[in-house]
């Protein structure tokens, strides 16, 4: 392994960062230990243009919304174990993605000159995912940041206290295998997929691709079999270097066995599909936090503070105080602040006359206010217990065109559907992925070619 620096402005000054002292090593050693730095985070709560008609911010329908009977669920996740993912889209660059995560704007440019000598913006994909590690210090919003632009060269970049940053960057020799894990859900898909070897980000990502089809909270009872093949990155000497991605999942869930494929497009972008060439990707998430524990329905039900029977708008969820909520769909911020019995709040209107609705959130995400654009998955708060609220959880509401619809059943347009050159192309892919699964023993990995 090479390591080249690269400094901006002033060098390092000694004694001066006991914080980045503490975060370096992890860094530099690998980001292998992302997934199980993450799964201290994700463990307290496991289980997954503004269109015409959208939600009033104003409107009666965010006065006094019904809170919940739950169960307290108190413990927040480590701070220190939960890096900013941020996934990079087409047209994204590193400044706005710095933005995304809070850092200002004259950092997050200084920031982006560190690394852009190891770092071209051409070579900045879709697809790349860039971990963003919030710093302790109020002076200095974040600590480090690191980004993988492909499967040998590591990039981490660290903040100084003079308001410079210092970029590094590392080859490291990795040769690919694939693993073949599988087995029985009897405890919770996270806890059996985690038993059974594979690494807990690539749980939580599997989670989001099957939650727009699968509810976990009905679909799975306990004994259905699930399959999962991904890639394991280790050094000429066998040692682990790193995990890589999922490639190929199946579930059996809701009377049906489920099979999604990893596919790059040509055009850029990765995304999950069906065997048809069909995009896991809906609209709307259906549950627009990680697994958490559906803890009162949408209909009609009795108010546990009010004491009287009302229409419960939308769906609760119980999870721990401090739970990321992602933004169920692609739109632009109606409204974020503090409303009535909703307590912290955000409105997004989607296209086709959808609003989404998330409160009694403990926090907005730093930077978004009404008219910022977000994308699916992009966290916009964290769970809370303001408002009208009994304890930790998230109340979800979806309405089409001013009227309440349950969330379970909502969906806005057709998901995508490959075709022509990429449909042959994914299609290719998917016999190769298919041969290679067969010839796995489960529990089993083999050095595989790119």
């Amino acid at each position: 392994m090479t390591a080249m620096h690269s400094a901006v402005d002033t060098p390092w000054r000694a004694g001066e960062f006991s914080e980045l002292a503490a975060i370096t090593p992890w860094i530099r050693k690998s980001m292998a230990l992302l997934p199980r730095f993450l799964a201290l985070a994700f463990a307290l709560f496991l289980a997954a243009a503004t269109p015409a008609g959208a939600i009033d911010p104003d409107g009666p329908g965010l006065a006094g919304e019904a809170a919940d009977d739950i169960e307290q669920v108190t413990e927040p996740p480590g701070e220190a174990a939960e890096p900013i993912v941020l996934e990079v889209r087409r047209g994204d660059t590193l400044v706005a993605l710095l933005l995304r995560a809070g850092l200002p704007g004259p950092e997050a440019h200084a920031a982006a000159a560190a690394i852009s000598p190891h770092l071209p913006p051409r070579d900045l994909r879709p697809g790349h995912e860039l971990y963003v590690f919030r710093s302790t210090d109020p002076s200095r919003p974040i600590a480090a940041f690191a980004l993988e632009p492909s499967p040998d060269r590591r990039i981490t970049v660290l903040a100084r206290g003079d308001g410079g940053f210092t970029a590094e960057v590392e080859e490291v020799e990795r040769v690919r295998h694939l693993v073949r894990a599988e087995g029985t859900i009897t405890r919770s898909f996270y806890e059996d997929l985690v038993h059974a070897s594979v690494p807990p980000a690539l749980v939580m990502g599997l989670i989001r691709a099957f939650s727009n089809s699968i509810d976990f909270q009905r679909d799975l009872q306990g004994g259905e079999r699930f399959a999962v093949m991904f890639e394991r990155w280790r050094d000429p000497d066998g040692g682990l270097v790193d995990h890589g991605d999922a490639l190929f999942a199946e579930l059996e869930a809701g009377g049906r066995r489920h099979r999604i494929w990893r596919f790059a497009r040509p055009e850029g972008g990765v995304g999950w599909f069906d065997e048809n060439g069909v995009s896991v990707r809906r609209s709307l998430l259906r549950t627009p936090l990680d697994a958490a524990r559906i803890s009162s329905g949408f209909g009609l039900r009795r108010h546990p503070i009010l004491g009287y029977s009302r229409m419960h708008q939308g769906v609760d969820f119980a999870a721990p105080l401090g739970t990321p909520v992602y933004a169920a769909g692609e739109g632009r911020i109606a409204f974020a602040g503090t409303r009535g019995g909703y307590g912290t709040t955000v409105v997004i209107n989607h296209s086709g006359g959808f609003s989404t609705l998330y409160a009694h959130l403990s926090s907005i995400q730093r930077g978004l206010r009404p008219g910022s654009v977000v994308r699916q998955g992009q966290v916009i708060g964290r769970v809370g217990s303001t408002g009208l609220s009994t304890g930790p959880h998230l109340h979800f509401e979806v309405h089409r065109n001013r009227v309440p619809i349950n969330p379970a059943v909502a969906q806005v347009m057709p998901p995508e559907r490959l075709a022509g050159a990429a449909l042959a192309a994914f299609q290719r892919q998917r016999a190769r992925l298919d041969r290679q699964f067969a010839m796995l023993a489960p529990g089993r990995e083999l050095a595989a070619a790119e």
